[in-house]
């Protein structure tokens, strides 16, 4: 659901203008969010006399941002402006680049504590191969699409295109993979923003409004999901931990986007707000947590 609803926000007419600002702007965020969690972590660990590789891990995991909270608001506030614009294209590179520290920084923790790691050279293949697994069926969704369908038949296709999508990411999962996942929303966004550069705007918005009802549905199942394991005694056991990792979370995004969208010249708004959009946490680090 995540990667279906990220992809359509993925049409290079609308993000080519921020091109290089929109890259930059991510790498400054996520990897400043990298760097203030396990800075902030590794002065407290060498203190307290725990590893202090433990706070690359933290850092790691917090550098993946939660899409949900922004789209939800997105699509029922209808809002547009540069602020929009930049957030949601943004939510896909970060988790991207999250994908590639995280498992580096696992790989390399890993290494140090027992045999078994990740291998280096999967990483490329974690990131990339997900995404090749969703042209193919945007290619062919998005050249049915191109000749005309009526609703049902818009429902259908993009139904089929997913189920296959999915079904390819499981068989490579279960059957080809060991010791490694592939990112299944990595797989949505790009089945999504394939068909989606294909079809005309007018087209797009027809078929996210006809989608809506299997979106929100597919949203609300998944945010039960994630909320249900959700043990409120630990957040306050964690005690001074919970506070510093929210807090040094919050200010690697805020002052990292802010630079970079003050560094290339994005506009006011954009410079003031971009941070804090960012701040929701994602699934995404639930997995990364598990992983460590």
């Amino acid at each position: 659901a995540f990667g279906l609803m990220l992809g359509t926000e993925l049409v290079w007419k609308k993000i080519k203008s921020y091109g290089r600002a929109l890259m930059l702007t991510t790498l400054t965020q996520s990897l400043g969010t990298f760097a203030v969690v396990s800075l902030v972590f590794g002065i407290i660990f060498s203190l307290c006399g725990i590893p202090v590789y433990l706070a690359f891990a933290f850092g790691g995991i917090a550098l993946a941002t939660a899409p949900a909270p922004a789209l939800s608001i997105v699509q029922e506030f209808h809002t547009r402006g540069p602020v929009t614009d930049t957030l949601l294209p943004m939510a896909v590179l970060d988790d991207i680049v999250g994908i590639a520290v995280f498992f580096t920084v696992n790989s390399l923790i890993a290494g140090m504590v027992s045999g078994g790691t990740v291998p280096l050279t999967m990483i490329p293949v974690m990131i990339f191969l997900p995404i090749g697994i969703g042209i193919l069926p945007g290619l062919v969704v998005g050249g049915l699409l191109c000749r005309g369908t009526n609703q049902s038949q818009t429902l259908v296709l993009l139904l089929a295109g997913i189920t296959v999508t999915m079904l390819a990411g499981y068989f490579l999962n279960t059957r080809v993979f060991s010791g490694i996942t592939l990112n299944y929303m990595l797989m949505g966004v790009s089945f999504s923003a394939v068909f989606s550069n294909k079809v005309s705007g007018e087209q797009l918005d027809t078929l996210t409004k006809g989608f809506q009802p299997v979106l929100g549905l597919s949203l609300v199942t998944a945010i039960v999901d994630l909320g249900a394991p959700l043990d409120y005694h630990l957040i306050v056991g964690a005690g001074l931990y919970t506070f510093v990792y929210i807090a040094s979370r919050a200010a690697g995004k805020y002052f990292g986007a802010r630079a970079g969208a003050k560094a290339t010249h994005m506009p006011k708004t954009v410079q003031k707000y971009l941070g804090l959009t960012l701040l929701p946490h994602s699934g995404v680090s639930l997995v990364f947590t598990g992983i460590i």
